[in-house]
């Protein structure tokens, strides 16, 4: 279980994040969503570790930072081919090459194992990216707008790739999307993040049906659902 308790993320002047109170439970899969700057990357920066709270804790129950997966924005490769940026989440671990060649065929970029990483698309790295975090088990699964740059037809691979790896690992799954459908299919509840502060959180049709909070109503305007 993770807890984050009276939680504050500043930039400057401005308070990107404001959380009194979250709780996620082992299994489960929370979908944020929200306008651009609402604190979506924030959040999942923070639960990652990749960036400490100006105040407040985040508990995550002594997770070794080898079982968090987490798949920033803005995902980066190192000038090696496809198959070794993989390859580099399993160092020291058996059948290496093995286990990256399945998390690409997963995401659908096998066939792109040889090239080098840094020539490939926006939407090919991402990809690459999310072969990496999904190469090893993990406890829990952080994901930033993990299809922002995918076509319909690599959104549904890489939808099955990340429901597959949920199967067989039984991690906990946070993630933020753009996409409604999206929200729908891989999360069981929603947090609406509005200007950083919590707008709504619940079950995901509960809250995508029928929300109660006039921000997030607003929100979902903008959405077609």
């Amino acid at each position: 279980m993770m807890e984050l308790i009276d939680i504050q993320k500043r930039y400057g002047a401005r308070v990107a994040l404001g959380i009194p109170a979250l709780t996620i439970q082992p299994g489960e899969r929370l979908a944020l969503i929200g306008p651009n700057g609402s604190g979506k990357s924030t959040l999942l920066r923070l639960l990652a570790g990749v960036i400490a709270p100006d105040a407040g804790t985040v508990q995550a129950g002594n997770m070794p930072r080898g079982e968090i997966g987490y798949l920033p924005q803005q995902p980066y490769a190192f000038d090696l081919s496809v198959l070794k940026n993989v390859e580099l989440a399993l160092a020291g671990e058996p059948e290496r090459t093995k286990r990256a060649q399945e998390a690409l065929e997963r995401v659908g970029l096998l066939h792109l194992c040889k090239a080098r990483a840094n020539r490939l698309s926006g939407g090919e790295m991402q990809r690459m990216a999310l072969a990496r975090v999904l190469a090893r088990p993990r406890k829990l699964l952080l994901l930033d707008e993990p299809t922002a740059s995918a076509d319909i037809a690599a959104i549904e691979r890489i939808e099955r790739a990340i429901e597959h790896y949920i199967e067989q690992t039984g991690c906990t799954l946070v993630f933020s999307s753009h996409a409604p459908s999206q929200a729908i299919r891989l999360s069981s509840r929603v947090l609406v993040l509005d200007g950083g502060k919590i707008g709504e959180v619940g079950e995901t049709a509960q809250v995508l049906q029928s929300p109660k909070a006039e921000s997030t109503r607003a929100f979902l305007k903008s959405w077609k659902l």
